[in-house]
């Protein structure tokens, strides 16, 4: 399985950043073989349409679920429309959000939250 965690850095000791569409780094996490990648967000900066151009960034990478703390209405429907689940992170770095999950101590979000306007 492929996790995406939204992160401040490019690495798995580094802080996880509630926001989606605007976060700085993308971790993406292989669970079968515990490898990683850091992509950096180069739709954080954008005046308009963030969420929506980090969830096709997401989506291009064949992840299978996203953590972050936050996502906004248009990125929840582009994760949805790829049946990509997003779960609340609650560790304070991207390494206790993947170890969360492992052990099944998130929560799905179900619901977006409030559209996020500019930086």
């Amino acid at each position: 399985m492929k996790l995406c965690i939204t992160s401040t850095g490019n690495t798995l000791e580094s802080t996880f950043e509630q926001r989606f569409g605007r976060c700085p780094y993308f971790i993406i996490y292989d669970t079968d073989s515990k490898e990683f990648d850091a992509i950096e967000n180069t739709n954080g900066d954008s005046a308009h349409g963030a969420g929506i151009g980090s969830a096709q960034e997401v989506v291009s990478k064949n992840i299978d679920v996203v953590i972050s703390g936050s996502i906004g209405p248009n990125a929840k429907q582009v994760l949805d429309g790829e049946n990509i689940k997003v779960y609340k992170g609650t560790g304070s770095t991207v390494l206790e959000n993947i170890e969360l999950f492992e052990k099944n101590e998130l929560s799905e979000i179900t619901q977006a939250g409030k559209p996020h306007q500019g930086m």
